[in-house]
C-alpha cells in the first residue's frame, strides 16, 4: 500500500517528481495501465462521439443554409421569436444580450476553472482546456469568413453568413471546461450549470435577432464535438487519484436524466418542426408558434444530451476502476503465526 501512496500523492505533479518516484509509477503503470490512462475503449468512443458531433454540425448548417427549408424556418423564428418568449423568461435572456455579459460569464467561469486546476495541481488538463477555449474562440471567426450563404428566400435578416454563434460557442465552452476541471463531487452540478448557462445564452442571442436558430444549435454541436475529442486525449493530470476512483450516485442519476430527457425533447422538436413544414413557405400564422416551440424544445434538448454524454464520458475517463486504484495491494499474512 505504501507504493500506491506514494504514487497518488505524487500523480499530480509529476513535473517535480523525482526519479525513483517516476520509475515506481512506470512499473506500477506497467503492470496496471488505468492508472495514467482510461480504458482505450472509452477513449475511442470519446472521439467517434466527437465526430459524430461535429459531422451533426455540418449537417445542420447545410439543412439550414444550403435548403430553401432550413431558411425559411430560421427566417420565420429569427422574425417573432422575441413576442413569443415568455414574460417570465424575458429577464434572463435580456440580461445575455448585453455584448459583454457572455464574455464575462466565460471569464467568471474560466477564471473559477484556473483556481481549481492549480489546487488539484492539474497541470496537463488545465493546459488541455486552454487550448479547447482557445480553440473555440477562434472557429466562429473563421467559419463565419469562410462559409457561404446563398440567397434563396427574401428575409429582413442579414443575407451575410452569421453561423456559427460565437456568444453560444463561448458559453458551451465555458460551461464544458468547467465540468472538466471540477472534481468528481461537483460534476454533475457542473454539468446542470453549464446546460442552463448555454441554453440562455442561445435563446437571447435569437431573442436579439444576432442570430438564427442554426447558428446556436451548429455552435453547440461544434463545441459538443471539440470536448469529447479533447477527452480522447485524457492522461493522468486529468484522472482521479488512486483511492478516490468510484461511481457516483450523482453523476449516474443527472447523466441519464439529460441524456434521456434530451433524446425526447430532441424527437419531439423534429417532430413539430416537421408538422409545420408545410407553412413554412407562407410564414403561416399556424407554423408560427410551432416554430418557437420546436426550436426552445430541441436546443434546450440538444444542450442536455450533450452535457449529459459529456458528464457520464468524464466521468468515465476520470475514475476507471483499475486494479490497484479500486482494489489496492492484496493483504498481507499476519506475522508471527506459524
Amino acid at each position: 500500500m505504501s507504493n500506491i501512496s506514494d504514487v497518488q500523492d505524487t500523480e499530480a505533479g509529476q513535473e517535480g517528481a523525482t526519479p525513483a518516484v517516476e520509475d515506481l509509477s512506470a512499473q506500477l503503470a506497467q503492470s496496471d495501465p488505468l492508472m495514467i490512462r482510461p480504458h482505450r475503449s472509452s477513449r475511442v468512443l470519446c472521439a467517434v462521439i466527437g465526430v459524430v458531433l461535429l459531422l451533426a454540425s455540418a449537417i445542420t448548417w447545410w439543412v439550414g443554409v444550403r435548403t430553401v427549408t432550413g431558411q425559411e424556418y430560421d427566417d420565420l423564428v429569427w422574425t417573432h421569436f422575441h413576442d413569443a418568449v415568455p414574460s417570465w423568461l424575458t429577464p434572463a435572456l435580456s440580461l445575455f444580450t448585453n455584448t459583454y455579459a457572455v464574455p464575462a460569464v466565460a471569464v467568471v467561469l474560466a477564471v473559477i476553472v484556473i483556481v481549481v486546476s492549480v489546487l488539484r495541481k492539474r497541470w496537463w488538463l488545465l493546459g488541455q482546456l486552454f487550448v479547447f477555449m482557445v480553440v473555440c474562440a477562434v472557429i466562429p471567426r473563421l467559419l463565419k469568413g469562410a462559409l457561404p450563404r446563398p440567397v434563396l428566400i427574401n428575409s429582413l435578416a442579414s443575407q451575410s453568413n452569421s453561423a456559427p454563434s460565437g456568444h453560444t460557442l463561448l458559453a458551451c465552452a465555458a460551461g464544458v471546461i468547467l465540468v472538466c476541471a471540477v472534481p468528481r463531487a461537483w460534476r454533475a452540478v457542473a454539468a446542470v450549470v453549464a446546460v442552463g448557462i448555454s441554453f440562455l445564452v442561445a435563446l437571447s442571442v435569437v431573442d436579439g435577432q444576432w442570430h438564427r436558430p442554426t447558428d446556436t444549435i451548429m455552435a453547440l454541436l461544434i463545441a459538443g464535438g471539440l470536448a469529447f475529442i479533447m477527452l480522447a486525449f485524457t492522461r493522468r493530470s486529468g484522472m482521479d487519484a488512486l483511492g478516490t476512483r468510484m461511481s457516483s450516485a450523482s453523476v449516474q442519476i443527472v447523466s441519464s436524466v439529460m441524456i434521456t430527457a434530451g433524446v425526447l425533447a430532441c424527437a419531439y422538436g423534429a417532430y413539430v418542426a416537421w408538422q409545420i413544414q408545410p407553412g413554412l413557405e407562407f410564414s403561416a400564422q399556424w407554423a408560427r408558434s410551432g416554430a418557437h416551440i420546436s426550436f426552445m424544445v430541441m436546443q434546450l434538448g440538444l444542450t442536455a444530451l450533450i452535457f449529459g454524454l459529456l458528464l457520464a464520458m468524464r466521468h468515465i475517463t476520470a475514475s476507471p476502476l483499475s486494479k490497484i486504484g479500486l482494489v489496492g495491494a492484496p493483504p498481507a499474512p499476519p506475522q508471527g503465526v506459524a
